[in-house]
């Protein structure tokens, strides 16, 4: 693995009376695809909030490049280079296509850096030039889908977390998302992924976690975790 650029450690996370973590660590190097994935309940969107600052920790701590980062608030993450489009896509529904996604640039300054990636994402996501003038709650599912995570692109992230891309899409829309989380990696974006689709999630990381129960049960290589037996019952239809 790459030099660290996340690292988790023993986090946990409670609900009331009910600890919905229970002591959580992984790791994302620098450039890297880490896949969460894991039973529905089994804590991946739970994790995933509380490594980007949109739940409280009850135990444990988050580090971003070497920097503790548990304390601060959602936005502050995006101003030290982590963005997160969460599941269920979490766009402005009353806002255009461009809109949303000029939000998504909201602490930057530099105009013409704006410019081109908004230009830059079209090529991403041909469908959104098309639809850039309409209103997000009229798209379809996957149009929405590739706002979200251009919009979180906008912000120009080393990490990028993306909870259940695929959840609801076509296939063809599966295969286009997934190309742009490789595209994206590929430009020196690392992603912690967590997915429904185990065998597509695997198939494009370096390195995977399996949550149990709120517990990090095994990790390994995307490969390593494809080619386990035990994985591949539990995840990938045996």
């Amino acid at each position: 693995m790459s030099a660290p650029l996340l690292e988790v450690d023993g986090i946990e996370v409670r609900y009331g009376a009910v600890t919905a973590i229970k002591g959580v660590s992984l790791k994302v190097g620098a450039g890297e695809i880490v896949a969460l994935i894991g039973a529905n309940g089994a804590g991946k969107t739970t994790t995933l909030k509380a490594v980007s600052g949109m739940l409280r920790l009850a135990a444990g701590g988050v580090k971003l490049a070497g920097e503790p980062v548990a304390s601060l608030k959602p936005h502050q993450f995006v101003a030290r280079g982590m963005a997160h489009a969460p599941e269920g896509r979490g766009i402005f529904l009353n806002l255009t296509g461009a809109e949303n996604r000029e939000r998504g640039a909201f602490l930057r300054r530099d105009k013409d850096g704006i410019a081109a990636d908004l230009e830059k994402h079209f090529t991403l996501f041909p469908r959104l030039k098309e639809r850039r003038t309409q209103v997000a709650g009229t798209l379809s599912g996957g149009e929405q889908q590739m706002l979200a995570v251009a919009r979180a692109l906008m912000s120009r992230p080393r990490l990028l977390l993306l909870d259940e891309p695929s959840l609801g899409l076509a296939p063809i829309v599966v295969e286009s998302i997934f190309s742009v989380i490789t595209t994206v990696n590929k430009e020196g974006v690392a992603v912690l992924l967590v997915e429904q689709n185990a065998h597509k999630a695997l198939g494009i990381a370096h390195r995977g976690y399996v949550l149990e129960t709120g517990k990090v049960a095994t990790e390994g290589t995307g490969k390593e975790l494809l080619a386990s037996p035990a994985v591949r019952v539990a995840y990938l239809g045996g």
